[in-house]
């Protein structure tokens, strides 16, 4: 009689390794353990609604001070004050010191580039589905 630990998930492969050339190109082409961990670190930031809210407030508006991104996204200058740090923490953003006045804006071309696919493949889905 078997039990239902016996029987195997309809996915699971019936050998441990069926192509192992595409395993051994794969395997070589995977980035190193600590750029798959700053990476998901990144994809971490983008995760919350709120920073990204203000990532995407600066996407459009370019460079702007805490109280301009705070009344574009809606939120509290502390919420947005928080979420800043932790993206330049993580160099999503950067800062630019004019007197008492902080600027910030995307840190480089990279996060627009990732954001711009984001926003297109979300578009996308979005024009499938209608």
């Amino acid at each position: 009689m078997s039990s239902a630990s016996d029987v195997a998930p309809a996915d699971a492969c019936a050998v441990r390794v069926v192509d192992p050339e595409k395993v051994a190109v794969v395997t070589a082409a995977l980035p190193e353990a600590e750029t798959i961990a700053d990476l998901a670190q990144v994809f971490g930031l983008l995760s919350d609604p709120g920073r990204l809210r203000v990532i995407t407030a600066l996407l459009e508006g370019g460079e702007m001070c805490v109280c301009d991104i705070a009344a574009s996204c809606g939120h509290s200058e502390s919420a947005v004050s928080h979420a800043l740090r932790l993206l330049r923490a993580n160099r999503v953003v950067r800062v630019r010191r004019a007197g008492r006045m902080a600027y910030y804006r995307l840190d480089d071309s990279h996060i627009r580039l990732l954001l711009d696919l984001a926003l297109t493949h979300v578009g996308h889905g979005e024009e499938e589905g209608a």
